[in-house]
């Protein structure tokens, strides 16, 4: 679905990316490399593929939108070096020309050298590119500049009749701030409360829905 947000038109996928056709840039968040191995770290079975999966799908839309910059707003990374990140490692070197930019997050943990060894340009609060915001989570003030976050991971929930529901993954547009959903199938949903003016894409298996 395309919409239009601050004079700008932007692309909402239903692989949980947004790009932004002008700018050549595809914009996640929350895609946790190495979440897994941290569980399993811990005695948590989690499976392998999930990692997988997601890079799976990463790779798709880059193919599909051939963007120049991929921005990730926070929590690219789940939490220090681990096996997950080095096979990431991997799959950033097959995309050399690509800019990758990450505003860190609360999960962001590794180090400047770890950083740099992957290609990414690191910003520590947030990026201004007007007329957005990117930054993790909302911020306390707000101004000219509409925010993009994540952080949260917003769902929404969609009843039908004789009690039936479904959660799904959704795009919050607000006021002053949207969130973006989490990229990483291996994350939980939060509820988020439902305002005035404000809409909610919800992404289900085969189109981005307003609802």
């Amino acid at each position: 679905m395309t919409i239009n947000c601050k004079g700008e038109s932007l692309i909402l996928s239903t692989d949980r990316a947004i790009y932004w056709a002008s700018k050549k840039m595809l914009i996640i968040s929350d895609l946790h490399i190495g979440k897994g191995a941290h569980f399993r770290k811990a005695g948590i079975q989690v499976p392998a593929a999930v990692n997988e999966t997601d890079l799976d799908k990463l790779a798709k839309l880059l193919l599909t939108f051939s963007p120049e910059i991929l921005l990730v707003t926070g929590d690219m990374f789940h939490s220090k070096m681990n096996t997950e990140v080095e096979q990431f490692s991997q799959w950033r070197a097959q995309y050399p020309d690509l800019k990758v930019i990450l505003i860190k997050g609360n999960h962001d943990l590794l180090q400047a050298e770890d950083y740099a060894r992957l290609a990414i340009e690191v910003h520590s609060k947030e990026l201004l590119c007007f007329p957005f915001r990117f930054i993790h989570d909302q911020p306390a003030v707000f101004d000219e500049y509409y925010n993009i976050t994540g952080h949260i991971h917003p769902g929404i929930t969609i009843y039908g009749k004789a009690r039936q529901h479904l959660k799904l993954p959704c795009f919050y547009f607000g006021r002053t701030c949207a969130i973006l959903p989490a990229f990483s199938v291996f994350t939980g949903l939060s509820k988020i409360k439902a305002e005035e003016g404000h809409q909610f894409y919800a992404i289900t298996p085969e189109k981005v829905v307003l609802v």
